[in-house]
């Protein structure tokens, strides 16, 4: 077994503690062991990808799974500290970034190639570093999001369950779900900036409506159209969610799920 194999194995196992943490008996607490868990979890997938970048940045999928996987962590985080109930968001998070890391550890040799072209350095990495922020925090306002369909398809059906007494109050869910829509449309539309740059970099042309592109463009008049419906209407609750998680689905076939078809099924 190689060595990437193993230590993507080893990320890997640092997220499933903590994404096990929520169904323990007694439920979940903001508590030293949940700290500890998910301080692993964090550096587990942070630094696999640290190291994966070491070198130089690659386009295969499996590298693009664990930055993203990191940047959401560590964005979790930081939100976890600051709010006294998105850290409960970690019982639909931590469970999602574990198969997203069981995907990037199959196809870990996955073929890719080294980033290359007319652009400056500084301009390719800024591009990349935005264009990572931004999955992680569209991520987590989709987490917010299904956290909301959940907790009103529970309250419907008047059928509380245990997921639904560890998820946050809908409430809670919805103010935090809008908060990093907002951050998340503004990183983007700084990510779509940056791509505009980069392409006339390299062709020339200040758009090429390739997939990426397309898809991308899509999510983020969908996340403005979803911004501006709430505040002239109050649009919320599983429809904005619904929205929301369709807005994240948009990006992930822009990012992860091009990789997936030109690094996978067709090995290029």
């Amino acid at each position: 077994m190689s060595n990437s194999i193993l230590f993507s194995l080893s990320a890997l196992l640092a997220l499933v503690p903590a994404a096990l943490l929520p169904w323990r008996g007694g439920g979940v607490e903001r508590d030293w062991p949940y700290w500890i868990l998910l301080a692993v979890a964090v550096v587990g997938p942070s630094g696999w990808a640290l190291a994966l970048l070491s070198a130089e940045w690659t386009t295969n999928l499996s590298t693009a799974l664990w930055v993203s996987i990191a940047a959401s962590l560590v964005l979790f985080a930081g939100v976890a500290l600051l709010s006294a109930t998105a850290w409960r968001l970690g019982t639909l998070l931590l469970p999602y970034l574990v198969v997203l890391g069981a995907i990037a550890t199959i196809w870990q040799h996955a073929p890719g190639r080294p980033l290359s072209g007319a652009a400056p350095a500084a301009w390719l990495d800024g591009h990349i570093l935005v264009s990572v922020a931004t999955y992680a925090v569209l991520t987590l306002a989709a987490v917010a999001a299904l956290a909301v369909f959940i907790q009103e398809r529970a309250l419907k059906l008047k059928q509380p369950g245990r997921l639904t007494a560890m998820l946050p109050a809908i409430a809670e869910s919805e103010a935090l779900q809008v908060r990093l829509l907002i951050a998340g449309e503004v990183v983007l539309a700084l990510g779509l900036a940056t791509g505009v740059a980069l392409q006339y970099f390299k062709t020339g042309r200040f758009l090429v409506l390739d997939h990426k592109t397309l898809l991308s463009v899509l999510a983020f008049v969908l996340i403005g159209a979803l911004l501006w419906a709430h505040a002239r209407t109050g649009l919320r609750g599983r429809r904005a969610a619904r929205l929301a998680l369709l807005a994240y689905l948009l990006l992930t076939l822009a990012y992860p799920g091009v990789k997936f078809v030109t690094d996978v099924l067709m090995g290029r």
